[in-house]
C-alpha cells in the first residue's frame, strides 16, 4: 500500500476499510440478523461502515481535486462504494 502520509495512501486505506465493511456487514452481520435472530452485529458493523462511507466519498473527492479527475472516475469511484468487492477494484484499477 501507498505511505498514509500521501492523500492517495489514506484514500487507499479507507477504501480497503469501507470495502472490507460492507463485506462483514452483507455477508456475515446480515445472515446473522435475519437467519439466526442475532441483531446486534448490524448496529456495530452498520455503524462503522456508515462512517467509513462517509469518510471514502470526502477522500475520493479530496483526491477528484488534487489528482484532476473526470467527473466520470469520479462518480464511479463513488458509486464501486456500494458494490460488494467494488472498493478493491477501484483500489486495483483506480488508485494506483
Amino acid at each position: 500500500m501507498s505511505s498514509l502520509s500521501t492523500l492517495m495512501g489514506q484514500l487507499r486505506l479507507v477504501a480497503f476499510l469501507e470495502g472490507l465493511s460492507l463485506v462483514l456487514l452483507l455477508f456475515v452481520a446480515m445472515p446473522l440478523k435475519y437467519m439466526l435472530d442475532m441483531p446486534a452485529m448490524v448496529r456495530f458493523v452498520g455503524m462503522g461502515h456508515g462512517l467509513l462511507f462517509v469518510a471514502y466519498v470526502i477522500y475520493v473527492l479530496l483526491a477528484k481535486s488534487e489528482f484532476k479527475w473526470s467527473v466520470g472516475k469520479t462518480l464511479l469511484a463513488i458509486f464501486l462504494s456500494v458494490v460488494p468487492f467494488g472498493t478493491f477494484w477501484a483500489d486495483w484499477k483506480l488508485f494506483r
